[in-house]
């Protein structure tokens, strides 16, 4: 199978290719400087050209604050590009799958998002438009795989662990919010989900993230430490408190994965496992 992939550069296209070379596929990478979504004819002329029988659309403006100042912008990236990708893979009959967020929906209460859920409310620029992206997919394609994540971390990148470790370094005490409740996701873990889905025909709605419970970024900090051996204090903030952020962020980012099991799909490893393994690769380079 041919598979173009968006965002190559990114946490998770990075591994999507990856894991797409171990099993035989063919696999074509891009980032803006190969093919800018936001250029629809550019788009039409990179697609047409390799033809392939999938497109996995990792590439988006993921910068949740600086989204509230660039609007436009941000639209431009999550929304136009991504139905620009969906119009061509229509006219081509290719597959789509496009990774997208709890971020759609607007975190209240503390039940699990089901993937199937129409009750978006997102509270941000960044949730705005890639619900609008959603949109473009349901309505270009019928054969289609939205994603939707949270709270990931890979090799590629900036992320929530890399930013603690370095924080940890430097301070005997961090503060972490404890009112946000969610689970982890392991780009390494869920490229091979990615790939798992996308060499079927099981299109839909689905969420995905590793197992293990859910847990606040507070909880998930002090694992991180625990297990990078560090000594440094963690103290738990409301949201309210830590009153940093420009954008709104969902209070409860819970996504329920059920779909995966009905689909005859793996779940992914426990989130603690994911981050041994994660820590053993940024440290010394293996997975």
């Amino acid at each position: 199978m041919k598979v173009l992939v968006t965002g190559v550069t990114g946490q998770l296209g990075f591994d999507v290719v990856k894991e797409l070379e171990r099993r035989g596929h063919e696999s074509i990478g891009v980032c803006v400087e190969n093919m800018d979504i936001t250029d629809e004819q550019q788009v039409c002329l990179v697609l047409q050209k390799v033809k392939p029988d999938a497109v996995v659309h990792c590439a988006a403006w993921t910068a949740v604050d600086a989204a509230e100042d660039n609007v436009e912008k941000v639209r431009l990236v999550n929304a136009v590009g991504t139905e620009n990708i969906a119009k061509e893979c229509s006219k081509l009959g290719c597959k789509m799958m496009y990774i997208s967020t709890d971020y759609v929906f607007d975190g209240k209460g503390m039940q699990p998002w089901k993937p199937d859920c129409k009750d978006y409310k997102p509270l941000n620029v960044y949730g705005k438009t890639k619900l609008e992206g959603e949109f473009a997919v349901v309505n270009n394609l019928e054969k289609y795989f939205i994603v939707r994540i949270a709270w990931v971390f890979g090799k590629n990148g900036n992320n929530f662990i890399k930013t603690m470790l370095k924080l940890g370094q430097i301070h005997d005490k961090v503060r972490v919010v404890s009112d946000q409740i969610g689970t982890p996701t392991y780009t390494y873990d869920l490229a091979r989900l990615l790939v798992d889905m996308i060499e079927t025909d099981k299109y839909g709605f689905y969420h995905a993230t590793n197992e293990g419970g859910y847990v606040s970024w507070y909880d998930f900090a002090k694992e991180i430490f625990r297990q990078a051996g560090y000594s440094t204090k963690v103290v738990p903030v409301t949201t309210a408190e830590y009153g940093l952020s420009k954008a709104a962020r969902p209070y409860n980012s819970r996504l329920d994965k059920n779909k995966l099991v009905e689909n005859g799909f793996e779940l992914l490893p426990a989130w603690q496992d994911a981050l041994t393994r994660y820590l053993k690769e940024i440290n010394n380079g293996t997975n």
